[in-house]
């Protein structure tokens, strides 16, 4: 069985009753590396050196600027003879990013261990080793400054996630729907201007008319959870298409269909 842990579904604001998007596959992948992510990984028992890849989409600071964070906490406290593996899959110029923010958070904790605490990869698909995933990276409609991409996460048994990471509606995008079996979308942006780096609620509306079969899955939300009467209210949205809340998780195995669970239900 294979599981995809919600720890986080909001956007940059991080709207009421929501941390910024953050998923973790089967507790090894991690997709982003938002500034709350060492207070979420704790608030759902995954250790930072339980992450064996680490899977960046874009630059901006709400998938970023956890980093420094998370290499410090394993250097410190759950890794401290660096003994589990990591390894880092980004963009060209990636690491130079990533390196100068954390001499910037952490000057002299760092600078000297970037390449003894983990693998630093370019490629744009690769196998994740001591998983049942590989991955093939494709570009998206975000902020052009930010270098964005998505994820096409393909599972042994041939389960297809798309992983869209930060855009609006885009070529690449509809194209690699047709292999999917989840859709991971994100929506941070209400149906009040013309946002195209960002998906809205006609937008995910629109993808899912031309993909009714496919389960779609809304992260990165502009909107406050379900239990909050304040801040943009949630949208109404087709049936196939899910606004995930913290804590949410999907499972799926080889005998049967993917599962939703809601944050709290057993599997």
């Amino acid at each position: 069985m294979s599981r995809i842990d919600f720890l986080g579904t909001g956007n940059a604001f991080t709207p009421l009753g929501r941390s910024h998007a953050l998923a973790v596959i089967d507790r090894k992948i991690m997709i982003d590396a938002p500034p709350s992510l060492i207070p979420q990984l704790r608030k759902f028992g995954i250790r930072t050196s339980q992450i064996s890849h680490l899977l960046f989409t874009h630059w901006h600071a709400d998938h970023t600027f956890g980093f420094p964070f998370f290499l410090l906490e394993r250097k410190y406290i759950s890794d401290t003879k660096n003994e589990q593996e990591l390894n880092i899959y980004l963009r060209p110029r990636g690491k130079e990013f990533l390196t100068n923010l954390c001499n910037m958070g952490f000057p002299g904790s760092l600078e000297n261990e970037f390449d003894t605490m983990a693998n630093w990869n370019e490629m744009e698909e690769a196998e994740l080793t001591g998983t049942n995933w590989k991955f093939e990276r494709f570009p998206v409609c975000h902020t052009p400054e930010t270098d964005p991409h998505g994820y096409e996460l393909k599972h042994k048994n041939k389960f297809v996630v798309l992983h869209c990471g930060d855009s609006g509606p885009c070529e690449e995008i509809e194209k690699r729907t047709v292999n999917a079996n989840v859709i991971i979308l994100e929506m941070g942006m209400p149906d009040i201007g013309d946002f195209p780096y960002h998906y809205t609620p006609k937008g995910v509306k629109d993808l899912s008319e031309r993909n009714p079969d496919k389960m779609i899955l809304v992260t990165h939300n502009y909107a406050s959870s379900k239990n909050n009467s304040e801040g943009f209210p949630i949208p109404e949205l087709p049936e196939n298409v899910h606004q995930l809340e913290d804590g949410d998780a999907i499972i799926f195995d080889e005998n049967g269909p993917v599962r939703l669970l809601k944050k709290g239900e057993e599997k």
